[in-house]
């Protein structure tokens, strides 16, 4: 296995979704539902702009994976005060038992990248993760403005 940083990135970056997918195959989540959900558990209301946003999806790509998970039964979209330019999205019944399900499977598949790391240097790690997210977010929002 190659060991710079961007191969091992993207290499257990999709090793751990195929294992998010594959715990998930009894439920009807497809790609990208399970991150909207995850967010959902705690910005439950969310704006679609909020959602793309947060969960690093194209606008266009949301509004197709909403459609999806509204037509199942996963959420719904509601007007809020009135305002009819701007839906909200809120988890149904059925999209919170999924969350759940969700939820679970990352506690799972983070049990399992970490068995045998001791916590300090999972820290360290999750530490490392959230500095280079944030300088590569620094980066991108100066060249938006460039």
């Amino acid at each position: 296995m190659e060991k710079s940083f961007h191969y091992l990135l993207m290499a257990n970056q999709a090793v751990f979704h195929k294992k998010l997918l594959s715990n998930l195959k009894n439920t009807c989540l497809t790609l990208g539902q399970p991150k909207i959900l995850d967010y959902l558990k705690d910005h439950d209301g969310a704006s679609q702009k909020e959602i793309a946003a947060a969960c690093y999806i194209e606008a266009a790509s949301l509004t197709s994976i909403l459609n999806r998970m509204e037509e199942k039964g996963m959420i719904e979209r509601r007007m809020l005060n009135g305002n009819r330019r701007s839906f909200y999205i809120f988890m149904t019944p059925f999209g919170k038992e999924l969350q759940e399900e969700v939820a679970n499977s990352f506690t799972m598949l983070e049990e399992e990248a970490f068995r045998n790391i001791p916590e300090e240097k999972k820290e360290e790690l999750i530490d490392l993760l959230l500095t280079i997210h944030n300088n590569l977010i620094t980066e991108r929002k100066a060249n938006d403005i460039d």
